[in-house]
């Protein structure tokens, strides 16, 4: 093959690092392999022989209508970018590198196979009714039909995309995300960073609505003995901080801001905390589970049932697992009562770091890595 990855940028998300991993094995298989990207964020160290090609350097703040009628030069300016590069195969990532891939094919007559990848659950990202989700549901409808192949990675976004966008279930494919065992096995944790006084929590993820942090904060308020460290940056830092200060936990709340490599804190803490409404296949679940923690999480739509193998999810009550426990989305009483359960029932926490180390093991790098390239190279 010779094949573009092609996404927004490389910054620090889920499917960024798939791409980091992806770039490098693909190059080790002998395919000729190239970057293509919209934004100069990099958060990620790539191997310095793989080429990089910008088909812009656009501001992540860009008004939402000037993005969307730029999509047709872009897609104009990829499709020149492919016949120089000869490309035979061009695998997009996330939404906008999704619509320019798939417009491509409009302005080259012999363009390269053209496989999307959509990570998130489609019909809820895009389902608030204002403009920009109009838009979005709009674009995925005409055009993620038209690609080759679309790549979801959970079973529950792929159905959603059969179901809602007329996509045929012939030209999807579930592929869930790697992660690199050998790597965070060889991280260390921090020593002496939390008290053992307090029953320590930790979260990851961009300060963003879906993520709702504030579900987890709200949490923590009856609980004086634990303490809860959020990991991340993003439009809703200081609305956060308010909620802190507002609900006088100042002394339990702890920014940690981005940082690359959470997995130092995360062999550290007593547990992984996750607030999220609606996913697609939450990498920092697998993160987690890699440094052996057990999980508290919304059973949001889609993957935290799937990587915690829920076999019927419950309605307004909490969901346990050999892995750790699920709530229904933003019901803060039994988010806490899912944190409550953990810190009264020492046995079950030691079983879930027990079950946990053995159930990432179907998420190692390797296998599905080798699920991509034979993905992508039977197009």
């Amino acid at each position: 093959m010779n094949i573009a990855i092609f996404i927004y940028s490389m910054s620090g998300g889920g499917a960024e690092r798939v791409v980091s991993y992806l770039l490098p094995y693909l190059k080790k298989q002998n395919h000729t392999v190239h970057l293509i990207l919209m934004n100069t964020t990099m958060s990620y160290a790539l191997p310095d022989d793989i080429p990089m090609h910008y088909l812009e350097k656009s501001k992540a703040n860009e008004n939402g209508i000037f993005k969307f009628l730029k999509l047709p030069f872009l897609a104009y300016k990829y499709a020149k970018l492919s016949k120089k590069l000869q490309l035979t195969h061009s695998f997009s990532l996330l939404s906008r590198p999704n619509y320019v891939n798939v417009l491509m094919r409009h302005f080259n007559k012999r363009p390269p196979k053209i496989i999307v990848s959509e990570r998130n659950y489609a019909s809820m990202i895009y389902g608030y009714g204002d403009m920009q989700s109009k838009i979005n549901n709009f674009l995925v409808k005409s055009l993620y039909p038209k690609a080759d192949l679309v790549i979801g990675n959970s079973k529950a976004n792929v159905k959603d995309l059969v179901e809602n966008y007329g996509i045929k279930k012939e030209l999807t494919a579930v592929i869930e995300n790697p992660i690199d065992l050998q790597k965070i096995e060889e991280i260390d944790p921090l020593p002496n960073f939390f008290d053992d006084a307090f029953f320590n929590m930790v979260s990851v993820g961009r300060f963003d609505p879906v993520k709702n942090q504030q579900l987890l904060i709200k949490a923590l308020a009856a609980f004086p003995n634990a303490r809860l460290y959020l990991l991340g940056k993003g439009i809703l830092g200081n609305d956060l901080r308010k909620l802190v200060e507002d609900e006088n936990l100042s002394d339990r709340v702890h920014f940690l801001g981005f940082d690359a490599n959470p997995y130092k804190y995360l062999k550290s803490a007593d547990l992984f905390v996750f607030g999220s409404n609606h996913e697609g296949f939450p990498n920092v679940l697998l993160e987690a589970m890699a440094c052996g923690l057990p999980i508290l999480t919304t059973n949001c739509k889609s993957g935290p049932d799937e990587i915690m193998e829920l076999d019927k999810p419950a309605v307004d009550a909490l969901m346990k697992t050999p892995y750790g426990i699920l709530t229904p989305v933003d019901d803060v009483d039994l988010m806490a009562k899912g944190m409550a359960y953990f810190m009264e029932n020492p046995e079950y926490l030691q079983s879930c770091k027990i079950n946990v180390s053995q159930r990432i093991k179907a998420f190692e790098k390797e296998g599905i890595l080798k699920a991509y390239e034979f993905a992508l190279s039977k197009q």
